[in-house]
């Protein structure tokens, strides 16, 4: 009863006193980085929320079991898990828009994974009387590290997919997957290892990568969502305004040239794909190698922070 009071608390309140109902009344274990966006609700057993984990609004979470969202987990918004049992997401990982996910036995989700929009997570299938001779199965669900299920893919009980594998759209996994696969059908199946996905990539062909992303920072980034009309488009330089402040994005390439100095007025970010290149103290920049970069409160940084996850699969954790 006590649970569901909570529950009913925290769908109402703001966002700064969900985190409050939650440690009070349940004895949750939230990291004060972590987020529980507006009329979401969570319930559980035991609660444990990482850093700069994430709940997005308008998701309902009620578990009899334990609930763990590791160091910068998301759980994106309409999405619905219940069940008796648990649910654990590693670090990294990201539960996308509009998904179900039943948890009646244990629900894995291991380090830097994705589940898609729409994606179902089933671990007790059942309807028709067990007694007239209809089957039932009750078993949980474990996703590996760098598991990527894309939109709509139905996972049944049982499933287990081993690490660094891809699951195309649409697709109904009802086994075990190998780890090192692609995955695709109804029912699933492999169809070619994930060697075929993935390139080798050499620094000079990173230094491209991300001539090619400052480019789209430029279009998508800068000119469609802030709204920036006059930016100077160089190969490995962007140079604009933002509210007055002139700035310029700079990639550091992997053979360490060193960029131009900032002048006194102009704010630098840096991109950097070298190893040896220091970079000045309080700088912004993101370390490429280590997907590193420490958080800022400057608006084109966190633009391309998000850009570069949300476009290019490349999630920065912050230093402290």
């Amino acid at each position: 009863m006590l649970r569901l009071l909570i529950l009913g608390l925290v769908f109402l309140s703001p966002p700064f006193l969900k985190k409050v109902w939650l440690r009070w009344g349940l004895g949750a274990e939230i990291d004060p980085r972590a987020e529980i966006g507006w009329f979401s609700a969570v319930a559980a057993r035991r609660i444990r929320l990482g850093r700069y984990a994430v709940i997005r609004p308008l998701t309902l979470i009620r578990l009899d079991g334990d609930l763990t969202l590791d160091d910068y987990a998301e759980v994106s918004s309409f999405t619905l898990v219940y069940g008796s049992s648990d649910l654990k997401v590693g670090a990294g990982s990201y539960i996308g828009p509009q998904c179900l996910i039943n948890a009646d036995e244990p629900v894995v989700i291991g380090a830097g994974s994705a589940l898609g929009p729409r994606s179902m997570v089933f671990t007790h299938g059942s309807f028709l009387p067990y007694t007239e001779g209809y089957w039932v199965k009750l078993a949980g669900v474990t996703l590996g590290d760098r598991v990527w299920c894309a939109a709509g893919v139905f996972l049944h009980p049982g499933v287990e997919i081993g690490d660094n594998s891809f699951v195309n759209s649409m697709a109904v996994v009802s086994g075990v997957i190998p780890p090192g696969s692609v995955v695709e059908g109804n029912p699933a199946r492999v169809v070619y290892p994930m060697e075929r996905v993935q390139r080798k990539m050499t620094p000079r062909q990173v230094d491209v990568a991300l001539e090619h992303i400052l480019r789209d920072f430029a279009e998508l980034g800068l000119r469609r969502e802030l709204k920036i009309d006059s930016i100077d488009v160089t190969p490995r330089e962007l140079r604009f305004r933002w509210r007055g402040r002139p700035y310029r994005v700079v990639i550091v390439p992997s053979t360490g040239a060193a960029p131009p100095p900032p002048s006194q007025d102009e704010r630098f970010i840096y991109l950097v794909n070298s190893t040896d290149w220091q970079t000045p103290p309080d700088a912004l920049a993101l370390d490429v190698p280590g997907r590193t970069t420490r958080y800022a409160r400057d608006r084109v940084h966190t633009a391309l922070r998000l850009f570069l996850l949300r476009y290019y699969g490349m999630r920065f954790t912050d230093i402290d």
